[in-house]
């Protein structure tokens, strides 16, 4: 990658009490499983997947995403248990709700038509939003052990995703760049 571009996402972020909670998730599975990638970014469901762009014409992306934000809705988000994709990932579930598939698939729909952004790994298969909390450097080993503690765990939070988050690699991890609020339902509701 040249010093012209960084590597960015979009994401949705839960609500500090949440994040703080999942954080220490996070930091448990690097304690108990050596499993530490995870923490390179803060609790988060990805919505588009990282791409490279300009540095310089960060603006121009952050104006595409100010305006997509402004004409969609607040998303009521459920967290339902654990999941996993085995065998390396364990995640915090989140309900595939109408309205977050919907989000998530016109963000990456209005990516690639306004700014040529585009994930063809994610065009080839279904969106399934999920928190994750170990990955990567999770061993196989270790994986089989976390999730027997992990599947039948409880973790039940209902929050209203209220901001789409744009995040930047710094070269170590990722760091919250922009926050670009979305329209807020009671308002939506009197239209």
């Amino acid at each position: 990658m040249s010093q012209t571009k960084s590597r960015y996402f979009i994401a949705l972020l839960p609500p500090q009490p949440i994040q703080d909670e999942v954080n220490q998730i996070k930091q448990y599975f690097a304690d108990r499983y050596d499993s530490c990638a995870a923490q390179k970014s803060p609790p988060h469901i990805t919505l588009q997947p990282p791409f490279e762009w300009e540095i310089e014409r960060v603006s121009v992306l952050q104006e595409c995403l100010q305006q997509f934000a402004g004409d969609r809705s607040s998303v009521p988000i459920t967290l339902s248990g654990f999941a996993a994709f085995i065998p390396r990932v364990i995640y915090v579930n989140v309900l595939q709700t109408p309205e977050l598939l919907s989000l998530q698939k016109d963000l990456m729909a209005e990516m690639e038509m306004s700014l040529a952004i585009r994930d063809p790994i994610s065009q080839q298969r279904s969106f399934v939003p999920h928190m994750t909390v170990a990955f990567r450097d999770l061993t196989q080993q270790n994986f089989g052990m976390a999730w027997s503690e992990f599947q039948a765990r409880s973790f039940q939070y209902n929050f209203i995703g209220t901001h789409l988050t744009l995040l930047i690699h710094d070269g170590k991890q990722w760091q919250i760049s922009s926050e670009f609020a979305l329209k807020d339902q009671s308002l939506s509701l009197q239209s």
